[in-house]
C-alpha cells in the first residue's frame, strides 16, 4: 500500500505553468527518483508535496489522508520530512548540535518549562542528544560529534542534515539533491545511506542529478520535462525510453545491478 500518493499535482507562476498534472506514489520501503532537466519543476514539485508551496490543482495524501497545502511543521508530526537542495546548517553549532534541533518537532514540553530550564526540559534535552548520537553513529559522523559543523566536507554535512531529518521519526523522507556536490566516495556514502533507510522501512523521493546514483539505487523513476511527466518506470525502462533519452539522458545510462529496496 502507498504512503505518500500524489493526485494530478499542478501550479503556475505570473500565468506561467510550472507544474501541470503530475502524479505518483511511494510505498514503504521504495525508493522513487524524480529526475529531469533544469527548470523541470522537479524541486516545484518537492515544495507542493511537503507543504511550501500550496498547488493551484491537485493533491496530496499521505497515508490516505488529504494533506494537501499543510504546513510543513504538521507534515512532519504526521512523518513527512525532507532535506534541501542548498545546505540547511548552523555552521557555528557543533555537529551534534545541529542533528539534536531536529528532535524539537518530537518534543511537547511547556514553552515556560523550556524558558526556565525545568527538571522536564533538560530531560528532553538530554534526550534529544542521546538521540542525536545514534543518528551521527548511523550516517558515519558519530567521530565528528563536537566538531563545528563549519569544518567539514561538504559531503559529510550533506550527511549531517539528513541526520537531522531523520530526527523527526520519519516514515516518508523527501531527498532534495543529497549527492550535489560530492565526489564519488561521498556519493557512495550517500548511496549506501539512502538504501540503508529504504531498508529499515522509509519511503524515499529523491530528486538526483547523479544518473549512475538513480539507476542503482531507484525502485522507480518519474521523469519531468517541461513540468510534466513524460516517462515513469523501472531505471531499465526509463534508462531506454526515446522521449527520455531526447529530453534529458543524450543516452541510455547502464542500470548496475538491482534496486536496494522492494517496491
Amino acid at each position: 500500500m502507498s504512503l505518500l500518493s500524489v493526485e494530478g499535482l499542478g501550479i503556475a507562476f505570473g500565468g506561467v505553468r510550472a507544474v501541470h498534472d503530475v502524479g505518483l506514489t511511494v510505498a514503504p520501503g521504495e525508493i522513487v527518483s524524480i529526475i529531469g532537466p533544469n527548470g523541470a519543476g522537479k524541486t516545484t514539485l518537492f515544495n507542493m508535496i511537503s507543504g511550501v508551496y500550496l498547488p493551484g490543482a491537485g493533491r496530496v495524501r499521505l497515508d490516505g489522508e488529504d494533506v494537501t497545502g499543510m504546513a510543513p511543521h504538521l507534515l512532519a508530526r504526521r512523518g513527512l520530512s525532507r532535506t534541501f537542495q542548498n545546505l540547511q546548517i548552523f555552521p557555528a553549532m557543533s555537529v551534534l548540535e545541529n542533528a539534536a534541533t531536529g528532535f524539537h518537532l518530537r518534543e511537547r514540553g511547556a514553552l515556560l518549562a523550556d524558558l526556565l530550564a525545568l527538571p522536564g526540559a533538560r530531560r528532553r534535552s538530554a534526550g534529544a542528544l542521546d538521540g542525536a548520537r545514534d543518528l551521527l553513529a548511523r550516517v558515519g559522523l558519530d567521530r565528528a560529534a563536537d566538531r563545528e559543523a563549519g569544518e567539514l566536507s561538504y559531503g559529510a554535512l550533506k550527511r549531517l542534515e539528513i541526520a537531522r531529518a531523520l530526527a523527526t521519526a520519519p516514515r516518508l523522507l523527501l531527498l532534495d539533491e543529497p549527492a550535489a556536490g560530492c565526489n564519488a566516495v561521498e556519493t557512495e556514502e550517500i548511496d549506501r545511506l539512502i538504501a540503508g533507510m529504504a531498508q529499515s522501512g522509509i519511503a524515499i523521493l529523491l530528486v538526483e542529478h547523479d544518473m549512475k546514483l538513480v539507476m542503482r539505487i531507484s525502485t522507480h523513476i518519474v521523469v519531468l520535462d517541461h513540468g510534466e511527466k513524460i516517462a515513469e518506470g523501472d531505471p531499465a525502462t526509463v534508462s531506454r525510453h526515446p522521449d527520455v533519452i531526447a529530453a534529458y539522458l543524450g543516452a541510455p545510462v547502464a542500470v548496475e545491478g538491482a534496486a536496494h529496496a522492494d517496491g
